[in-house]
């Protein structure tokens, strides 16, 4: 499916992070969409290097990028030698989604370097190169805000969600000193959906969902849970938001959510009722003080600036995810 009237084909296209879960969808989208673009595709890959917390410091994986034609440079944003290695082409758009997305290090000056310090030479690549650059903001910046999280109404409460925020705040400087940019920051909400398996832990409770019951196991859920409620987005939305944040009205930070939160609870039903199974839930009780109970994206103005309209429910979003659920489950977890 095509979400505007941009022709990328003869085009090239940058994805930092390319091999991770938005970053590989996206890299596919060109692929399959615009035969005659140059896709690029630059990520550091994983390694077998942990963070204090034990989960991994990449999740780049090779896997994500099986049957993808272009071409692949493993690379660190951190590294200036590395970025060196993309000044040969001319990017006309530049999809900017590497970072490190987990919420749970604390690690400031390494979140900071990475998401921070590499962002700057980002934005100077795409204003030398006359590249559109599309990045990836998130919804961690909001911390517990009341809903529905509004952009301009920030209060980020983790080191990940702060390099976040930084990067809004540079991107408009940037917009305001150099107008003839395009510049779009993308704030996304709780993404699903196909090629997210490889981010180990900080992969969606539905796939997480989905594995405990095809294990032949009630699913695990916090105590409360139906009325713990997250703004669930599928993938394809999120790459509705990114081609669409192409061609903006007006250059800016915008939400990326279904404005419609559901709850875990009804994550859980939903795939017992696609998986054909009545296993019941398990509660335990939430170890995580200050944990947030409420996300809704106020998207008013990703509708009227980047005319995005999200088309997936959540029951539409597992029911066409499920089979890759169930594929995964068989070729990673069940042989594992």
């Amino acid at each position: 499916m095509k979400y505007n009237d941009i022709d990328f084909n003869d085009k090239t296209i940058l994805i930092t992070g390319g091999a991770g879960f938005i970053g590989s969808n996206l890299a596919f989208y060109f692929q399959e969409n615009f035969p005659e673009s140059t896709i690029v595709v630059f990520d550091k890959f994983r390694s077998e290097e942990r963070f204090s917390n034990g989960n991994l410091k990449s999740f780049g994986h090779y896997k994500n990028l099986i049957g993808f034609h272009g071409d692949i440079i493993c690379g660190d944003i951190n590294s200036k030698d590395d970025m060196q290695l993309l000044e040969k082409y001319d990017f006309d758009y530049i999809f900017h989604e590497a970072a490190i997305s987990d919420t749970r290090v604390y690690d400031q000056e390494v979140i900071m370097q990475t998401n921070v310090n590499s962002f700057y030479d980002i934005l100077e690549m795409a204003r030398k190169k006359n590249a559109v650059l599309v990045y990836a903001s998130s919804a961690a910046t909001y911390g517990s805000q009341p809903s529905p999280q509004t952009v301009g109404m920030e209060g980020p409460e983790n080191p990940y969600g702060f390099s976040k925020y930084a990067m809004d705040q540079i991107a408009y400087r940037y917009m305001k000193e150099y107008p003839e940019m395009t510049i779009v920051g993308l704030k996304y909400f709780n993404v699903y959906g196909s090629r997210e398996f490889f981010k180990d832990k900080t992969a969606s409770t539905v796939i997480q969902f989905g594995h405990q019951i095809l294990s032949g196991k009630a699913p695990r859920l916090f105590e409360g849970s139906d009325r713990i409620v997250r703004d669930f987005i599928y993938i394809k939305d999120v790459i509705q938001a990114n081609i669409k944040a192409c061609t903006p009205k007006k250059n800016g930070v915008y939400n990326v959510g279904t404005s419609k939160p559901r709850s875990f609870q009804d994550i859980a039903d939903i795939l017992q009722k696609e998986l054909g199974t009545d296993y019941g839930t398990e509660y335990f009780p939430n170890p995580f003080t200050g944990y947030q109970m409420h996300t809704q994206a106020d998207i008013s103005t990703s509708r009227e600036y980047l005319g995005f309209e999200p088309e997936w429910e959540l029951e539409e979003g597992i029911r066409d995810y499920i089979e890759e659920i169930k594929t995964i489950y068989d070729t990673e977890v069940a042989d594992g």
